[in-house]
Formats: structure tokens, sequence, C-alpha cells
């Protein structure tokens, strides 16, 4: 897709005047621009006149053009405004001077590890950004990754890729953005976030320091499909940038750091690694034939790969090919002036570069005659040639199989059986499936039975596993019985409960929490996963204090409110005040469940009984009936072996339990020898000693 010389000096929205061609790609013209109104230069992207047609395309390309106009920041190239002209939508963008990393590697320049770690950082934290605002890249590359001419970096063209994911020109299934740097959940087709921007910008780098692309195959097809999976292979030439590569380019995005951490890990160590040399940019410059006058500088020259011709471009050349179509899309021949898109942004290809007219070398045409019998055999031979090499081409001679079924079977399987019949094996991208195991065959093309020649190439779509399914919340009082069914018709299944636990607010029976491979409360699960269900066993037990000197009041105000039922029975005590807590049933340190009851028992002090009458009983007998009736025996005064004939406290008074009670005792009556009338004698023993006291009659 040439640039043409009569939109030079068009104004576009009344304030941009194209001044010189810039670059072309499959999507886009980019020109050099004024703005009149500012008096600065401008980058101008026109899109391809036939997207203008395009209503899907124009929605999202404002929505897009409005947020992505709104980001701000030292590591995005600005887009200044946008508007839509007679040759299709366009964005004018900064200028920059300092040339594209693109233009550095066709030039055949590297950086070192200090220069690729600045260089990383600087464009992680541009990305980091434009994450934090919800705008995702999908397409960095080399051509993306531009600088301004003191070579501090500018990250361009976020949401124009993806705004040309809604135009209806788009082939189905197409993916968008570069192949060669596409992240391995992007060639799946698989819901992206910024990490997926991560691997891309790993994937740079590295080529940046070793001038190679991981996993590059011949195809974009089997590039993508030799990433999946796969961590990116050692380099020496990486050094110490080695390790942060190999972090950012993890197959699996959840073992990536996101774009801001992405940032600080190359930060640090781009300072640990300075200082070093300054980065070999390619300067900016018009293309041949776009302006008269115009300064021009050498641009690196075209290096061909196949049929694809890659040519050096402008710094401002953001992207042009920013459709990502997987492989090149040819947008012309050679003979007519024509390139290749390759996806990435090229150079213009001056009007009149075709096939130069004969003679232009130098060389005469002149005449021969052959005699007409060696003229039918040449002619007869060409057409024999012709005939078998389109025989060979198509398979017209070998012999045809019908296409075993392979679905459900292995890929190394599958190739072995497929092989075995001469058949060509291509693998297409994972789909997933409930049916069919991950790794294996989901799909085949063409299907079993059909009868296909020797050399034919068969297309196989592996599963990558069942889909992913919304889990549907269990809170609000739901149970077992209920977030079984919820779960079912989502094409999941219960364990209810797998476990059981105490809440102080979820009712007894009800749903607490639901789990899967350890998260909680997950929002998604694998098709058919099983759930994990907590269910509420009610409010935990009640620990029972001591309530040890406290009184039934304060126990029972402190047990009511853990949610126990309290009763309060008294009893007599000789060890605890009256009033006083005693003990609870439950005791302490005990649990009951919540709404259980809970005895508190309180002392009424020790209980009083009557001194025993043991008066005329001797002094064994008298201890007995003292110690039978709850006291115990103080002092015995008088002989140990006499007859009690008094108490103190006397027979009949009431005393509390456990009062000493002293026993005075006489000698047992004798027959032979009895007391003088008018005298009496008493007898005292106080701790093991007896003593007599002899008092006159009546004292």
């Amino acid at each position: 897709m040439p640039i043409v010389s009569e939109p030079l000096g068009r104004v576009l929205g009344n304030r941009y005047r194209l001044v010189a061609a810039l670059g072309s790609g499959a999507s886009a013209h980019v020109f050099l621009g004024e703005d009149m109104v500012l008096q600065r230069r401008v980058a101008v992207k026109v899109l391809q006149p036939a997207l203008a047609h395009d209503d899907a395309f124009l929605r999202r390309f404002r929505a897009e053009a409005r947020s992505v106009a709104a980001l701000n920041h030292p590591h995005v190239l600005r887009v200044f405004d946008w508007g839509e002209g007679e040759d299709g939508p366009y964005l004018v963008l900064e200028y920059l001077e300092g040339g594209s990393l693109l233009d550095m590697l066709a030039a055949g320049r590297r950086l070192s590890a200090g220069q690729a770690a600045r260089v990383g950082a600087q464009a992680a934290d541009g990305l980091a950004y434009a994450h934090a605002r919800g705008i995702i890249h999908r397409d960095v590359k080399p051509a993306n990754i531009l600088f301004d001419e003191d070579g501090r970096v500018r990250v361009a063209d976020f949401g124009v890729a993806r705004a040309l994911s809604s135009a209806s020109t788009t082939d189905p299934g197409t993916m968008l953005g570069t192949a060669r740097y596409a992240s391995p959940e992007q060639a799946q087709g698989m819901q992206l976030d910024g990490r997926s921007d991560v691997y891309s910008l790993g994937l740079v780098l590295y080529e940046a320091v070793t001038g190679t692309v991981p996993f590059a195959r011949e195809t974009p097809h089997a590039t993508l499909q030799a990433r999946i999976g796969e961590p990116v292979p050692k380099d020496p030439a990486l050094g110490p940038l080695e390790p942060e590569l190999s972090a950012a380019c993890a197959p699996e995005e959840k073992d990536r750091p996101d774009a801001a951490q992405l940032a600080r890990r190359l930060g640090d160590l781009a300072d640990e690694l300075s200082p070093f040399d300054p980065l070999p940019l390619v300067r900016r410059a018009p293309l041949e034939g776009t302006e008269p006058g115009a300064t021009q500088v050498d641009l690196p020259i075209a290096a061909h790969e196949g049929d694809v011709t890659r040519v050096g471009t402008p710094a401002v050349v953001a992207d042009l090919g920013v459709t990502g179509v997987l492989g090149a899309t040819r947008l012309g021949s050679a003979a007519s002036g024509g390139l290749v898109d390759t996806g990435e942004p090229t150079a213009t290809i001056g009007l009149g570069s075709g096939v130069p007219p004969v003679g232009a070398y130098g060389m005469r045409g002149h005449r021969r005659r052959w005699p007409w019998v060696l003229a039918v055999l040449v002619v007869v031979a060409a057409i024999l040639a012709a005939g078998g090499v389109y025989a060979v081409k198509n398979h017209l001679f070998a012999p045809s199989h019908l296409v075993p079924s392979v679905v459900g079977d292995t890929l190394a399987t599958a190739r072995r059986v497929l092989r075995a019949d001469h058949f060509h094996v291509q693998l297409q991208p994972g789909v997933t499936s409930t049916k069919v195991a991950p790794g294996t065959v989901a799909r085949e093309d063409p299907r079993p039975g059909t009868s296909l020649k020797e050399g034919s190439t068969v297309q196989l779509v592996p599963s990558s596993g069942v889909p992913s399914v919304t889990v549907p919340s269990l809170t609000g009082g739901l149970d077992c019985t209920v977030a079984t069914r919820l779960l079912s018709g989502a094409h999941l299944t219960a364990s209810c409960p797998a476990a059981s636990a105490y809440s102080r607010t979820v009712p007894n029976g009800d749903v607490i929490s639901w789990s899967y491979d350890g998260k909680t409360d997950p929002v998604t699960a694998p098709y058919g996963s099983k759930i994990l269900v907590t269910v509420s066993e009610g409010k935990p037990p009640v620990k029972i204090p001591s309530f040890a000197g406290g009184t039934y009041t304060q126990a029972a105000a402190t047990l009511s409110a853990d949610g126990l039922s309290v009763t309060e029975v008294q009893a007599y005590s000789t060890t605890v005040p009256n009033g006083e807590v005693i003990a609870t049933t439950p005791g302490t340190g005990a649990t009951a469940p919540v709404g259980s009851h809970v005895t508190v028992s309180v002392s009424k002090g020790p209980r009083a009984v009557p001194v025993p009458t043991v008066i005329g009983d001797t002094v064994t007998k008298a201890t007995a009936a003292v110690q039978a009736a709850g006291l115990t025996v103080g002092a015995v005064y008088g002989p140990g072996t006499g007859v009690v004939f008094t108490t103190n406290p006397l027979a009949g008074q009431q005393v509390k339990v456990g009062t000493a009670v002293d026993l005075y005792s006489e000698p047992p009556p004798s027959t032979g020898n009895q007391p003088k009338p008018g005298s009496s004698t008493t007898s005292g023993t106080t701790a093991g000693t007896t003593t007599s006291t002899t008092s006159p009659a009546g004292g």
C-alpha cells in the first residue's frame, strides 16, 4: 500500500496540513503534519478509507480515541487529536525524532543488558499507567517502542488494535496483535489482562539484546503454538537481565509480574548496571519523493525474508499494521510498486519501483530462428513437464486413504496414526471442551471417513480443557439444599456440607462460605468442578468464667449476655461468705451451647444446729455426739475418762456448724467413795493436762 502524493498539502480538520509521507501499512498511512494553530510538527495517522464505512469500527474508534487521548504520561505517546476526514478516520500524534526500537534492530544494532533494562523500565512504566486506567495495549512490539531525541521511551498505539477488532472487514477468528510477540493466552484467544503486555515486552527486550525472538518459526501459527506452556530459552547474552525476562515471559500469566512490578525491577537493575553507553538511535527522516527539498537521511535497507519485505521505518510510524493479522497480507506485487504488510511498520516503496522495462540493463533484443521440428519438441516437452509438475504438486498419482478418527486421542497418538497414512498434520489453536480431556484432539478437519490423498494435510484442534463457568453467590441465608441446586444449574457439583464452623452472624444450617482449589468464595471455576461448602453450626459455645467473690447479679448478667439462661440456688457454706457465688453448673472453664441452662449456687453462710445434750455421757460418747451434730470438740475440762456434767455452749443452744463445744467432766461416781455433801470436785483436761478443782458446796 504505497503512499501517494495526492494527499500532501491537504488540511484535515481545518487545522492539520499534511507535509510529507512517513510510512504506510496494512491499516493506515502516516504523514508528517503541521499543526497550523499551535505551529508545531505532528504525526498524522490516516486509517484506511474502507474503515470509514464500517459502523462497528467507527463506534469503537471514537470510544478508544477518547480514552487514549486522555492518557498523559512521560512514557506514553501523546494523542493530541482525532477526527474523520475525506480519507477516513485519523489520529494526530506526538512527533518524535529519535526513531524506534525496530529501526535499531533493522540497522543491526543491539542493546546492552543495561540499556535494555532502562528501555524496559520506561516502557513498563508507561504500560502500568495505561493498565491502571483499564487500557491494555495488545500489540507491544519494537515498532511501538519509540524514542525522543534524548532517547526517552514512548509506548505508541494504545487502543487502535482494540478498535480494529470490531471492524467487519476483520476475518472471524483473527488474533489481534503481532504473532511474533503475542502472549500464550493471546495465541489461544483467551481473555487478556495487563500481564499479556508484560509477556510481549519481555520478548521485545529479549530480541533487543540477543537479536532473536524466542520460538520464532516459519509460520505465525507455528510461532504461536511453540510458546504455549514453554519458558523462554536462556541466552548468555542476556546476562543479569535473564532472570527478569524469564519472569516476564513465564508461560502462565499468574507467574508473571505486573507492569508496575516489572518497571521497578528493571529500574533497579538499570541503576545497578549504570553507567552505560547512550542508545544507538536511528533518526527520523521523511521518505524519498514525499516533499521537494525535504532533508533526507539514510534509513536501514530492506531485509528479505522469503517473499516478505521488511523495510526500516521512521520512529513515528507506530504499528501501522496494527490489525496484527496472523501472517503477512499481500497488498500488491513488486511489479506494481506494492509491498507486503508484515504486521510491522514499513517504509514507502516509491512509485515506479516496479520491474524495469526491457533494455533497461543495456541488453539488446534479437530474434533467432529455430527449426520447426525442434520447436514442436520443446513445446511438447514443456507441456509434459508442466503436467508432471502439476500432477506431483496436486498428488494426482498418490493413493487415497480414509481419514481415521483421532478425536479423543493424544496429539502424539493422532500424529502417529495420520502419518501412517502419509498425511501431514497441522495444529490449530486449542478450544475448550466439556467432553475431551486437555491435550487430546477435540476436532479434526477433514472429518473422519473422508477420502484424502497421501500428502494432504489434516488439521487437528486440541482441547485446552473445560471452560470456566461463573460460580453463583451462596450468601443470603441459603441452606445445603438450595446451594446444591444453584451450583448444579451452573454445571458445578456441591460438597455440602464439606465442613462446618461456628458463626456469630450466620444462623445454624446456613452457608458461611464456599471454596475451590483453595480459593474462598471464587467467582469462576472450571466446568464440572466440585465446590466445597462450609455450613454454620450457629454461635460458638460459651466458656464459663469464674465468679469467685462475685454475686449472683453479676454472674447472671455475664451469662445472659452470652446467650445462656441462669437459675440461682442457695446453699450453706462454711468457707464462702453469705451472698457470694459458691460454684456454677457447668463449672468454671467448661463450655455450654448458646441457649443452654447454667445453675449458679450462692452461699447462705454456715448452717445453725443445736448443741446436743451429752450430760451424763462419758467424754468419748459426748465427743462422738458433738461431731455428729456438725460441731467440733474444744477443750475437755476434767478427766478424760470422766462423765460430762456440762458443756459450753450449753445443751440446746443454736450455734453455727463447725462451732467448738467445750466439755466439762468429773470422775464417774463410786459407791465407796462418795463426795462429801456440800463440796464438789471438778477436773479439767486441756491439751493433755488434767487439773482438779475442789469447790465448797454452793460455791
